[in-house]
């Protein structure tokens, strides 16, 4: 898998010592949301005769939908159609997203491991996404995690939502935190570039959108999920200079 940057894997975090904490994206990233969103999408979409009732694919989703917040979203399936109206027909998708997340919603291979590591060193941490609030809440929940974050950071509660940065820049500011000693997960473009542009380097997921799109948005280095080998060496990288750190201080 391609890397970001030319810094190897083991050594690219290190600058980020000691790290204060880690933020999450949610869809794609702590769950592997995007099939049931498709889902969803298509089953809505055919029901009003879009695209002349052929459904939409994986690719038109990760082109258009993924990682973007409901008003992007929006304008780009109907560009012609008034904003309201638009958002109209995502509420509807959200209500069905809600039934299959709540049946069938999976986490990402490695999840537990990766936020037992987190825990254990006591770093701060918060969920940062475009998702609504209610889709937020039931995911982390669905997930086990309601007693894991500090904050949820909703991208529609925010002045602009990814892939500006405002929405992890508030985050960093709820937990109290530097931008120079935290770094980000996430899985889609928006993400990432929402995270490069507020100060910190993200590790992507290469989950279910493209690589080369997640390293052109600024991934400092791309993972298949928590358990690849290049995740560890890097946190692994983290234990070792914070170890010497505490020496040396």
């Amino acid at each position: 898998m391609a890397m970001a940057n030319d810094q190897s894997t083991e050594s690219s975090l290190t600058k980020l010592v000691p790290v204060q904490a880690v933020l999450f994206d949610i869809d794609g990233t702590l769950g592997d949301s995007d099939p049931l969103h498709l889902q969803a999408f298509k089953e809505l979409l055919l029901e009003i005769g879009y695209n002349n009732g052929v459904p939409i694919d994986e690719e038109f989703f990760v082109k258009n939908i993924a990682g973007r917040s409901d008003k992007d979203g929006a304008k780009n399936l109907f560009p012609d159609w008034d904003l309201e109206k638009g958002l109209q027909f995502f509420h509807q998708k959200d209500v069905l997203f809600l039934k299959l997340a709540a049946a069938k919603l999976e986490p990402i291979k490695g999840l537990e491991k990766v936020t037992k590591w987190v825990r254990d060193k006591g770093l701060k941490r918060a969920a940062v996404t475009n998702a609504p609030r209610k889709n937020a809440e039931l995911m982390i929940a669905k997930l086990g995690l309601n007693d894991f974050f500090e904050g949820v950071i909703c991208g529609d509660e925010c002045e602009r939502s990814k892939p500006f940065p405002d929405p992890y820049l508030k985050g960093l500011k709820e937990l109290g935190i530097s931008s120079d000693h935290t770094f980000i997960f996430e899985d889609s473009p928006s993400g990432i570039k929402a995270g490069v542009a507020a100060g910190m380097p993200v590790i992507g997921l290469a989950t279910r959108n493209p690589e080369n799109l997640l390293s052109e948005a600024g991934a400092t280095f791309l993972i298949k999920n928590y358990e690849d080998p290049k995740l560890w060496a890097a946190l692994n990288g983290i234990d070792v200079a914070e170890a010497k750190f505490k020496e040396s201080n």
